[in-house]
């Protein structure tokens, strides 16, 4: 087991670098705790860390895949072997709740595993031949790839980015969040230990940091996810360089719930509501906005209730009967209370769901009462914004048509979900503007590392997950040998 305050540090070029300057990472379940502690890397240690990675891509990329897959395959094993640990490290600097740490855990791990097994055959020479001579497509390794990862789900979405990266041949330097950078640094620490030197590096920080990793000229690649706005910086400091981009970002997803839906189906029922309050909300992919046909409306709403009611438990991450933890930091607790209390003085009627297990433990961290939002209109904060948080709204729509408008009324397009009969539900899925739709579920419950994973419109640029989550990570290179003899339109 970690101790209760761990430290952790930069790795760059396969070395722990000591800090001078460290920062707490709270408990936010209990804030007068510290989680542990992370340094405040400086622009010349990312500097560091870029020109290591950069002077290890040339041996990396060499290397025979099955090499580079044996590595990876040891790391993996680690981080299974350390899961108990790392479990309970993060639920400590995250507030969620400890089954739901060893679920990402899980989605790691599977995704790692998966790439693994496919990379060889998907990223192999293709080759093609025929009268005209022969042509091999080759996928070469991009480079230095910079990685920025977010706090609310810190390992899948780190370890989204390296296991594909490095098994295409590149070379990584990671920043993790301030607000989940513990149990990632462990993470990465196993993988780092299983590479070259300078294969994959890890430094923490804020904006120096991060600038230099966006717009460092030995930087090929970036992979982000967080923030729409935060991106829009990201992509004007990689314009100078023409970087490549993997870009993961904000949701607003939509769950339309049509008339032949069956209100009274238990599971389904909940299914929806931990689609709407599993991570206390705090999913990019989570459905944030519920839209259902009038006909059912009024029916669905109190089984929603009924179904929320049986399985919101909110208190401490380490009690075995939660399922809902503290909102990771208070920012975002106040920012999401705000969105409530602002509809609420507009007339909305909120709804508190759930069981507060313990009041004294609710009270001294950053936790908030689950709620349900009714009678709200579309154009609302709480219905147009992402307010990753345990709230969620519910409005009424006429007819199917009306529906998918409602949907796609947003300017993000991240991952929706249709609820009803099955070919129903799909004809309406195929209207909706996301870059997955998924059927009579949502959020993690519907997620398949199997297929590729992102969004349209403004939450994002490219796919993660699946074969092109792989190739996202390749360059394209074709060689050509035509037959010998001249073009017969190019005069001697």
């Amino acid at each position: 087991m970690y101790e209760k305050e761990i430290t952790v540090e930069a790795i760059i070029n396969g070395e722990k670098i000591t800090s001078e300057k460290h920062e707490a990472r709270e408990n936010p379940a209990h804030p007068d705790q510290t989680a542990g502690f992370f340094p405040l890397n400086t622009r010349e240690d990312t500097i560091r860390a870029i020109d290591a990675a950069h002077a290890a891509f040339p041996a990396w990329t060499n290397m025979a895949m099955d090499e580079r897959i044996e590595r990876m395959r040891k790391a993996i094993q680690k981080i299974k072997d350390a899961t108990p640990e790392i479990k309970e490290l993060l639920s400590r600097e995250h507030g969620k709740p400890l089954y739901d740490s060893e679920g990402e855990i899980g989605v790691s791990l599977a995704w790692m595993e998966f790439a693994c097994d496919n990379a060889k055959e998907v990223l192999k020479n293709e080759v093609k031949e025929d009268e005209n001579g022969k042509t091999i497509i080759a996928r070469d390794g991009i480079g230095v790839v910079s990685a920025i990862s977010p706090w609310n789900y810190p390992l899948s979405l780190s370890t989204i980015k390296i296991a594909p990266a490095l098994l295409a041949g590149n070379t990584m330097v990671l920043k993790p969040s301030p607000l989940a950078p513990l149990a990632v640094s462990k993470v990465v620490e196993m993988i780092a230990e299983e590479m070259p030197d300078g294969v994959l590096n890890l430094v923490h920080g804020e904006a120096e940091v991060g600038k230099e990793l966006t717009s460092h000229p030995k930087v090929a690649k970036i992979a982000f996810t967080g923030g729409t706005e935060t991106a829009k910086h990201i992509m004007k400091a990689a314009a100078d360089t023409i970087k490549k981009m993997t870009l993961e970002l904000g949701g607003n997803d939509a769950a339309v719930v049509l008339n032949d839906f069956d209100v009274n189906d238990e599971r389904a029922m909940r299914r929806l509501v931990i689609s709407n309050f599993l991570t206390a909300g705090q999913i990019c992919m989570i459905a944030k906005r519920i839209y259902v046909d009038r006909s059912i409306y009024d029916q669905f709403v109190d089984k929603y209730i009924e179904a929320a009611n049986k399985w919101i438990r909110v208190g401490d991450p380490f009690n075995e009967n939660v399922t809902i933890g503290a909102v990771n930091n208070k920012n975002q607790a106040d920012h999401v209370q705000s969105l409530v209390d602002q509809a609420e003085n507009k007339g909305a009627e909120v709804v508190k769901l759930g069981t507060i297990l313990d009041e004294d433990v609710f009270n001294e961290g950053y936790y908030l009462h689950p709620t349900l939002v009714l009678g709200v209109d579309d154009d609302d904060p709480i219905v147009e914004e992402e307010q990753f948080g345990p709230t969620v709204p519910i409005l009424p729509f006429d007819g199917d048509e009306e529906g998918i408008e409602l949907a796609n009324n947003s300017i993000y397009g991240l991952t929706s979900s249709v609820w009803g009969k099955e070919d129903h539900a799909v004809k309406v899925a195929e209207r909706i503007q996301a870059g997955t739709t998924m059927i009579n579920t949502a959020a993690v419950q519907g997620l398949d590392v199997r297929f590729p994973f992102g969004g349209v419109k403004q939450s994002g640029i490219g796919r993660e997950y699946g074969k092109e989550g792989l190739l996202a990570y390749t360059d394209t290179h074709v060689i050509n040998i035509p037959k010998d003899g001249d073009l017969p339109y190019i005069p001697e």
